[in-house]
């Protein structure tokens, strides 16, 4: 199944975070990729208390995307649907996540035809998450489960910044 987790509303990535711990749960194997992200989060460090159960990278520059993406946010990109292709074909996981393609997506890093080709390659019986904003209709229409996660308010508009363990 194709699950895509979208929207301008917080709890896309969270979503997945939560899918991941009850398929680790159930005794399956994740290969977690977070798109245009190369942080230590909360998430990252948790994650590592999964141990062999989970497979965690991130492909992004470090740096937010303002207006125009830099070279190098091509670059991580790029190398991210190349190990995420990898990973299906594998064979090794039962789960697939794919954080932020969508928004990869939008910022045209990556090509929907490689991301179409993904989809194509999934065994049957692998689970494939993707998250992001913005996520386009081809996506919607192809996926088995579509959750648009929307604002309807934040306590950012009150000044409250990213908090450790909430938002990071």
């Amino acid at each position: 199944m194709l699950h895509l987790y979208s929207g301008n509303g917080k709890g896309k990535t969270t979503a997945a975070l939560g899918l991941t711990l009850r398929a680790c749960g159930a005794g399956f194997k994740v290969f977690f990729a977070q798109f245009m992200k190369n942080i230590s989060t909360t998430e990252s460090q948790t994650i590592k208390l999964l141990g062999d159960s989970v497979v965690f990278k991130q492909f992004g520059s470090g740096d937010y995307i303002i207006n125009t993406p830099a070279k190098k946010d091509f670059e991580c990109a790029q190398t991210g649907v190349i190990e995420v292709d990898r990973a299906i074909k594998s064979g090794q996981f039962d789960m697939i996540v794919a954080d932020e393609i969508c928004t990869a997506l939008y910022y045209k890093l990556i090509d929907i035809e490689k991301v179409l080709e993904l989809v194509k390659n999934c065994p049957q019986e692998t689970e494939l998450v993707f998250t992001g904003r913005y996520a386009c209709d081809t996506l919607i229409n192809l996926a088995d489960l579509v959750t648009e996660m929307r604002e309807v308010k934040h306590f950012y508009n009150n000044g409250v910044c990213a908090r450790k363990g909430i938002e990071f």
